[in-house]
């Protein structure tokens, strides 16, 4: 994977620290008061071994409120500029669904763009990603966050989530796209049962021969499953994670990088 001309070797997994920047986030909203607390979180996570940090300005969890483009590049472009400038090697990803943030983001050295919608919420978003050749994360969804837990209906999941990555890495394929990673989308247009069935056939999504990206850091499918709350979800995170290991995941999306990197280190003695 080609990041601003850095060959990232995905033979060993990656962590992949998510950054939330939005005050509504499921489990880190509104949590970095100021530019200080903002740059210990990040420090914290490259310290503990992150190889991508990824911001997101819109949050997508369900029902989430809808924030303008505007809004969403006012959140961003400023953390975007603030981390390069306090972490000149850091590797950005974009939690975006919308080209023209995708497109201000890269022109200020972001350098993967993660979208929850395989650029279905934007027609322009595949064009951007071809016009700048950076990495790009596809996931899987229905609908939009505000409406996606009403489209959980499927035949079969599996056979139709491969159908959509097919798809999607066609489209992105004739448009000369190199970099591609696909991610299920666990929570996304999905029932609780829906996403363990998704997890026990994880090993199926190899046969798009792409990097299988796995975010269900702190997510209610644990949660839910223990009674507990997402605070209280690390230790099933975990398992998971390790799970998503050994069905094939090559980047893990995560809250916690130092459990995480931990879990990829145990993991390699065994392969």
């Amino acid at each position: 994977m080609n990041c601003k001309g850095q060959l990232i070797d995905l033979s060993t997994p990656k962590v992949m620290g998510i950054l939330n920047i939005t005050p509504n986030s499921f489990f880190d909203g509104g949590k970095y008061k100021n530019e200080n607390e903002l740059l210990e979180r990040v420090e914290k996570m490259l310290y503990e071994g992150a190889d991508f940090i990824d911001v997101g300005a819109y949050s997508s969890k369900p029902n989430a409120e809808f924030v303008s483009e505007e809004e969403e590049i006012s959140r961003i472009i400023p953390v975007v500029n603030l981390l390069q400038k306090q972490f000149p090697e850091i590797i950005l990803s974009i939690d975006t669904f919308r080209a023209g943030v995708a497109k201000i983001c890269i022109e200020n050295g972001a350098a993967i763009i993660n979208d929850i919608s395989a650029g279905k919420l934007d027609d322009k978003m595949l064009q951007t990603i071809a016009k700048f050749q950076v990495p790009y994360i596809m996931m899987h969804m229905k609908g939009t966050p505000q409406t996606m837990q009403e489209h959980t209906q499927y035949e079969d999941i599996i056979k139709e989530m491969l159908f959509y990555f097919s798809e999607r890495i066609a489209a992105a394929r004739a448009l000369g796209i190199n970099d591609l990673i696909v991610d299920p989308g666990f929570g996304f247009a999905k029932t609780l049962e829906q996403n363990y069935g998704v997890m026990q056939k994880l090993e199926l999504f190899q046969m798009l021969e792409l990097p299988l990206l796995v975010g269900i850091s702190r997510k209610s499918m644990i949660y839910k499953t223990l009674e507990t709350n997402a605070e209280m979800a690390l230790n099933g995170t975990t398992v998971l994670n390790t799970i998503s290991l050994t069905k094939g995941a090559k980047i893990l999306r995560v809250h916690d990088v130092k459990e995480a990197v931990e879990c990829i280190r145990l993991f390699s003695k065994l392969s």
